[in-house]
């Protein structure tokens, strides 16, 4: 397949990486083959890219379909074309190789490797202590509870917007949906992620009997979990646009504030055959690029915490 300046092989295009069957509700799912990825991932790429470039990756392989084994790949292996760039991160012991998707080649080549899933940095290259991405997970404790997901997302938005920050929404494919706050790259992740925890803690508080931060299932109820643990170092969230394991081939994607209201809106409401079009629709148009530092938002969280803000 020529893709851009490279040509890129396919192995065994027909292959069913999703087998038909039950999607939930007595709804059935079709199946879908590694050419239908490879062909869903062409199209996608330029809404996805962005999102991309310049980030280590981990990738969901499942060489088998989602039936079969998968494994979290993190080192770029040496198979992989030299024209693929990579990033040389340090780790305890040692270094990673991670990948980088720096354009459609890449992507393509990845969907080819049964690479379903993609999961990036909230951090690029050259600055990753840095993350210029915060994301809150908002994952209920039953997989068929999307109201209370759709609830949740409407009080931390709102408490968002008290802050004056951006934020943006995005499906997950699987459960649930992320709010993502762009960020100016100003501060390390511990800063981020304490940040992110007292944000969830005083939403838990103000609606304790709905909303936790208890990260122990035990402990939750039936209360929605928000979860902030993404927002450290080497941590990774899935990716807008990213295809998950999961009948069906549902696909994480970017909303609109407004659509959040849609009656018919679930966690996994976009497949590999309509997420083209939510991307063209370009829902955070501009957004990304409106990043914050946090100290203005830090000292207007104490307030609103009754705490003095730090010095």
């Amino acid at each position: 397949m020529r893709v851009g300046r490279r040509t890129v092989e396919i192995h065994r295009p027909e292959k069913v990486l999703f087998p038909a069957g039950d999607n939930g509700g007595g709804a059935k799912s079709p199946a879908y083959t590694k050419g239908d990825l490879v062909a869903y991932y062409r199209a996608v790429a330029p809404f996805v890219l962005p999102h991309l470039r310049d980030r280590p990756l981990m990738l969901e392989r499942h060489p088998d379909g989602i039936g079969g084994p998968q494994f979290m790949q993190k080192n770029t292996p040496e198979h992989y074309p030299e024209w693929i760039e990579r990033a040389e991160v340090s780790k305890e012991g040692g270094t990673v190789t991670h990948t980088l998707c720096q354009d459609s080649a890449t992507l393509v080549l990845l969907a080819d490797q049964a690479c379903l899933t993609v999961h990036r940095w909230l951090s690029r290259v050259g600055r990753l202590g840095h993350p210029d991405r915060l994301v809150f997970d908002l994952d209920p404790s039953r997989g068929d509870d999307f109201p209370v997901v759709r609830e949740a997302a409407h009080l931390l938005g709102e408490l968002l917007d008290e802050l004056r920050l951006p934020s943006a929404l995005m499906t997950t494919g699987s459960r649930g949906l992320h709010v993502v706050v762009p960020l100016a790259g100003r501060h390390d992740f511990d800063v981020v992620r304490a940040f992110a925890r007292d944000v969830a803690d005083a939403l838990a508080a103000a609606h304790p009997d709905r909303l936790t931060t208890a990260a122990r299932k035990k402990d939750r109820g039936d209360r929605l979990y928000l979860d902030v643990q993404r927002n450290a170092y080497a941590q990774t969230a899935v990716a807008p646009f990213s295809v998950r394991a999961l009948p069906g081939a549902p696909v994480a994607v970017p909303l609109a504030w407004d659509q959040l209201d849609e009656p018919d809106l679930d966690a996994q409401r976009w497949t590999i055959e309509n997420a083209v079009e939510q991307g063209k629709a370009n829902p955070w148009a501009g957004l990304m690029g409106r990043g914050r530092a946090l100290g203005p938002a830090r000292r207007r969280l104490d307030a609103l915490r009754g705490r003095p803000a730090d010095s």
